[in-house]
């Protein structure tokens, strides 16, 4: 069986949601440890190739794409079946909160004081990102806060071992995770890392801005023009890349993400789906349409406008409203939730006054 590749030197990422653990290349000697894979350690693995039909199904697939067989037999042969990563997928926040227990989450005071000090810190690269992309610094510094703490939160489950267990046993979205390791393990292999050293979400998504690995391939930049896309351990390449995400999924520059609206005390059943409500489609529904049921924006817009309506409930009970723009359902594209969209644009709005009152 061939070797994982060795070492790498500091300047080369670690990895892909990991915490800071080492990357592997070829020009390095690897660990005795990690030379070989026991034959006992090996049939112990729930994904060992020659135990599981589908592995080796994938394992045709990538070597098809020129993935070497050997360095894949080892890869999967030391992907755990991991029960908690199912579990996780089932209480996903988005799904079982309220707006105003979502938000206390990400809208602390320390977060907004972190954030404008990583935009302090960044504040040449986030201005290149803005000015290349057109999306604003402090909605690329607002996804990074939400995603990882600005890097600091990584993620502590193996990208190996989420992948696996959710691309084999996942109920219902087994092909979808398939995929993803499937890229994971090309980026793996392309950029001379060991995959077993890469730490991530449940989810298997990664480095500073938590992407999943075929939007890694999709999206991710070389922003500091190194010669490797490296969104573990790279700040500037995570901006580029966040920023470029945004860009190509239509971020509209200078255009709002939501405005103030107003509305009745409680929303009536029967138009959250006429109306949309809190969808993460694209907007359809336009401003003169809510007007009709009695929905105003506090600001005068276009009655042409569409948008996405919200009805976000608060802490005392009420209800209140906004309008998303088509920015709004751009932030979506990140994480298909409206609760989600309207943290990183609270968020972003309170960094950049934190940072404008910063000396």
């Amino acid at each position: 069986m061939n070797k994982m590749k060795g070492k790498a030197s500091s300047c080369v990422l670690a990895a892909l949601m990991c915490w800071a653990t080492p990357t592997l290349m070829a020009d390095e000697p690897v660990e005795a440890s990690q030379q070989h894979v026991s034959s006992q350690h090996v049939s112990s693995q729930h994904f060992a190739p020659h135990q599981h039909a589908d592995t080796q199904a994938l394992v045709d697939e990538l070597v098809e794409q020129g993935v070497p067989q050997a360095w894949l037999v080892e890869a999967l042969g030391q992907a755990n079946f991991t029960q908690s990563v199912l579990d996780a997928m089932e209480g996903a926040a988005e799904r079982r909160l309220q707006w105003h227990e979502y938000r206390a989450i990400f809208l602390t005071e320390q977060r907004i004081q972190e954030g404008a000090a990583f935009m302090q810190a960044h504040a040449d690269t986030l201005a290149r990102a803005e000015d290349t992309y057109g999306v604003p610094a402090e909605v690329i510094t607002a996804i990074i806060g939400v995603e990882t703490y600005y890097g600091r939160h990584k993620g502590q489950h193996r990208v190996l071992d989420s992948l696996a267990t959710l691309a084999f046993h996942h109920p219902v979205r087994g092909t979808f995770f398939r995929g993803e390791l499937a890229a994971f393990l090309r980026i793996a292999y392309e950029q001379q890392v060991d995959p077993t050293e890469l730490r991530g979400s449940y989810a298997g998504a990664m480095g500073y801005p938590q992407f999943i690995p075929t939007s890694y391939q999709a999206y991710a930049v070389d922003f500091d023009d190194d010669g490797v896309r490296d969104l573990w351990e790279n700040p500037v390449d995570a901006i580029g890349s966040v920023a470029n995400y945004f860009a190509e999924h239509r971020w509209q520059p200078g255009a709002a993400i939501y405005h103030q609206a107003s509305g009745p005390e409680q929303l009536p059943e029967g138009l959250v789906d006429e109306l949309s409500f809190n969808q993460t489609s694209a907007p359809t529904v336009s401003v003169a349409q809510l007007a009709e049921h009695g929905f105003e924006p506090i600001e005068p817009l276009d009655d042409e406008l569409l948008v996405v309506p919200l009805a976000l409930e608060f802490a005392d009970g009420e209800t209140r409203y906004r309008f998303g723009e088509f920015n709004f359902y751009v932030i979506t594209r990140y994480n298909h939730s409206h609760l989600y969209a309207m943290a990183v644009a609270e968020l972003a709005e309170a960094i950049a006054e934190q940072y404008e009152e910063e000396p």
